[in-house]
């Protein structure tokens, strides 16, 4: 069958080569509009409790993650030169389009008893215009006097003050996010270029848009980097500059056909699908150097050009369409998972395996046809002295040493098995930057000052409408209070914002604004502090205060909202917590009149943190079956299955016990090594034993001799191959992301060591299940 595909390929080499050539023209014209994902809430599939909670308070309430927030620490703030460039900073802010609101010093407002129309007004604080230093500190006083803005704009322990900066959602997900942000750091750079005072960005927009700009960019630098690395390689290994062009070709049609199909199924650029077209890089290279290299052994056996790329194609065909199978596997294992973020990375990842199957079965041959036959400095590679010593040392460990390779595994397993035991599962929003990063350190500084910057809602569900209206109101809200005050005492969490602190204020405000009256209003004190804060008939603007209000309870009056920003805690932590706040408030409110939800940022980067490495964990489990599978049907044996299985699973075990040892966590980027090494290392395993099992018949069925010619025969190209594979994932190490670093290194030595375990312990079971059969 092979043969007679050779065969084809080479008298349709034309036809067949503007064929591929025109469809992957049509595929680049695809990958020309692809487009950059700015949705960061897709790893948890829509059918999942904790994503439709979310999504139905976003609805009700807004989204919670458009903050965008500056902080500034100084004791400066309210000289008069310093606190107008803070003014002027807000207004340059405020002009910014899509900016929705800017909530800081400048901006803030008291409420201010009218007895004559009983109404509190507002009224800023600081005037827009403020030209003498006793004007500031008048205002200033005012503010310091406002319990309701403290720890919320300013930290009066630290002097920290915090621009809060609202953008509108929609731009938010939609490439205009990065002018905004662009924008918005420009004109704190300037602040900070004419007081010299140190400022700090951070919030998910900041965060969502640095690291979405930073993949688009990496993603460019990583693609080129594999294909430089690939090219000096295949050039010396090759030594040929037409050989390493059209293995470049391959690969390059590879990457061209990823990203069309990304286009094609309407799939954006991820954290994920960004590593695609590079991968593709790594595991195509290999495709073309098992191809050459058997063309060239073919050639120098019979000096026939023809005969010896049907010999090519017939030989190595059924090898590399396995060997692609598998790694096909363990990529495309992760569209059986609901995630979408997993999904389109195993669709995407999966197929595009396959292809460069098809793109190089075709084009190598064809365009081989057309070039010259080897000549002699070509095949120098196949007697390489080094290579060559090699394996005569791995023959003499194999067949001399055998118990030595068997013990050495088993204490590198025991080793690894105690690594296994320290490795915990942990991840932050922002643990994938290494915390030099500004980003991070910038974070550190909202946490510090303002106990974090992470959103996390509480909804309270009255079950009935206007059930947060009239008396119950304050009820609900004396219980609601009691929370917010349990969840100020936390650590790691700011105090929360809520109705209840705004009838505070309007409490403070009926009493003319005297400080020790910042508390919840009585039964009989609400009815009088309830009329006053009622709206002007005449009114038909909001200011920055009424709109913060307005945001915390439905129109409905069954739900209200309290908002709190909490630290980075870690997934770790953050069950502990979100199980204490919930059992408080299972004990505040009786569960037959409400209905208390977490929800929010932090809760769904929880679920969906936890959903990936479970979906991870799954997707290994169906990896190996799906791959044991196709091993026992290409080998049509139990003995040779357990035999090639060994080898891989090793590494695997040894990888875990590196990551515990170094502690490296258990997360999605780190996980995801595990599906990813199986199925390219499964490769390695492939070759020897399709070699050994074509081998075996020439040797009338002598296993020693058999094992001995498949080291010579195999070895050289697993090494060149294990040594592209690993070169192409190192390149993954100079990341700016900790999860795409951890995948190059993790994965390298996975890889290496698979090399060495199927070189070694593989021919090794090799003898000792079969090497009594003669």
């Amino acid at each position: 069958m092979w043969k007679r595909l050779a065969e084809l390929v080479l008298k349709y080499r034309l036809a067949l080569l503007i064929l591929l050539a025109l469809s992957t023209g049509v595929m680049g014209y695809l990958a020309s509009k692809v487009k950059l994902s700015y949705d960061f809430a897709r790893a948890i599939p829509v059918d999942n409790i904790k994503y439709q909670e979310y999504q139905e308070f976003r609805n009700r309430f807004g989204d919670d993650g458009n903050m965008l927030v500056i902080g500034v620490q100084t004791n400066d703030l309210f000289k008069l030169d310093v606190f107008n460039a803070y003014k002027k900073l807000h207004d340059d802010i405020k002009k910014i389009n899509d900016v929705t609101g800017v909530l800081d010093v400048p901006s803030a407002v008291n409420l201010v008893k009218d007895s004559i129309t009983e109404k509190l007004n507002p009224v800023k604080i600081f005037a827009d215009t403020i030209t003498t230093q006793a004007q500031l500190d008048e205002a200033k006083g005012t503010l310091l006097n406002l319990p309701f803005y403290r720890s919320l704009l300013y930290n009066p322990e630290t002097n920290a003050y915090l621009i809060g900066v609202s953008i509108n959602k929609d731009s938010l997900n939609s490439p205009k996010r990065t002018k905004i942000v662009d924008d918005i750091t420009a004109a704190v750079s300037a602040f900070q270029t004419k007081t010299k005072i140190e400022t700090h960005l951070s919030g998910l927009p900041l965060i969502r848009t640095v690291m979405a700009d930073r993949i688009k960019k990496e993603m460019k630098i990583f693609l080129i980097g594999s294909i430089l690395l690939s090219a000096l390689i295949l050039l010396l290994f090759f030594r040929s500059v037409s050989t390493m062009l059209l293995s470049l070709l391959v690969v390059i049609f590879g990457v061209v056909w990823s990203m069309g199909l990304m286009e094609l199924f309407q799939y954006k650029i991820t954290l994920l699908t960004a590593l695609a077209p590079s991968l593709i890089v790594v595991i195509g290279i290999p495709n073309c150097i098992y191809f050459i290299n058997k063309y060239h052994t073919s050639y120098l056996q019979h000096p026939d050009k023809k005969s010896a790329l049907v010999s090519m194609v017939s030989k190595m065909g059924i090898v590399t369409l396995f060997c692609n199978i598998t790694a096909a596997i363990g990529f495309a294992v992760f569209a059986l998972t609901k995630s979408a973020l997993l999904k389109e990375f195993g669709v995407i990842a999966g197929i595009s395996i396959m292809l460069i199957f098809v793109i190089s079965f075709i084009l190598l041959p064809a365009a081989l046809s057309y070039l010259p036959p080897p000549n002699a400095s070509q095949t120098k590679y196949l007697s390489n002295k080094w290579i060559t010593s090699l394996l005569i040392k791995i023959e003499g460990w194999v067949f001399e040493h055998k118990k030595t390779v068997y013990s050495t595994t088993l204490v590198l397993l025991v080793f690894a098995v105690i690594g296994i035991f320290k490795l915990q599962s942990v991840g932050y929003i922002v643990d994938d930057l290494p915390q030099t990063d500004k980003i991070y350190t910038d974070l550190k500084f909202f946490e510090r000052n303002f106990k974090g910057v992470m959103p996390l809602e509480i909804v309270i569900d009255s079950k009935k409408r206007y059930g947060l209206s009239g008396m119950r109101s304050l009820v609900a809200l004396r219980k609601v209070d009691s929370l917010a005050t349990y969840i100020n005492s936390q650590k790691n969490m700011a105090r929360p914002l809520s109705i209840a602190e705004g009838l505070k204020f309007a409490k403070q405000a009926f009493y003319d604004g005297d400080s020790a009256n910042y508390s919840l209003p009585s039964d009989f004190e609400g009815a009088f502090v309830a009329d006053y804060l009622k709206p002007k008939k005449d009114s038909s603007s909001q200011n920055n205060f009424t709109k913060m209000l307005s945001a915390f309870m439905d129109t409905s009056k069954r739900y209200t909202r309290v908002s709190i920003n909490m630290a980075d805690v870690g997934t770790k932590q953050l069950p502990i917590i979100l199980d204490s706040i919930q059992h408080h408030a299972n004990e505040l409110f009786n569960s037959s009149q409400y209905k208390v939800t977490l929800t929010g940022t932090s809760i769904t980067f929880l679920e969906g943190s936890d959903f990936i490495i479970k979906g991870l964990e799954q997707s290994i489990f169906w990896a190996f079956l799906l791959i044991s599978v196709c091993m026992l049907y290409l080998f049509k044996s139990v003995k040779i299955l357990v035999c090639s299985l060994i080898p891989n699973l090793v590494p695997l075990v040894i990888t875990a016990g590196v990551m515990g040892w170094a502690g490296v966590h258990l997360k999605p980027s780190t996980v995801l090594v595990f599906s990813v090494a199986l199925g390219i290392a499964i490769d390695i395993t492939i070759r020897f034993l399709v070699n050994y099992k074509q081998e075996l018949p020439t040797h009338d069925n002598n296993v020693a001799e058999t094992v001995a010619a498949s080291i010579k025969n195999t070895g050289l190209s697993i090494v060149y191959t294990s040594l592209v594979l690993i070169a192409g994932f190192v390149i993954f190490c100079f990341s700016g992301f900790g999860g795409t670093q951890s995948l190059g290194w993790l994965t390298s030595v996975t890889l290496l060591v698979a090399t060495l375990t199927n070189l070694i312990l593989l021919p090794a079971l090799l003898l000792l299940i079969a090497g009594k059969k003669k």
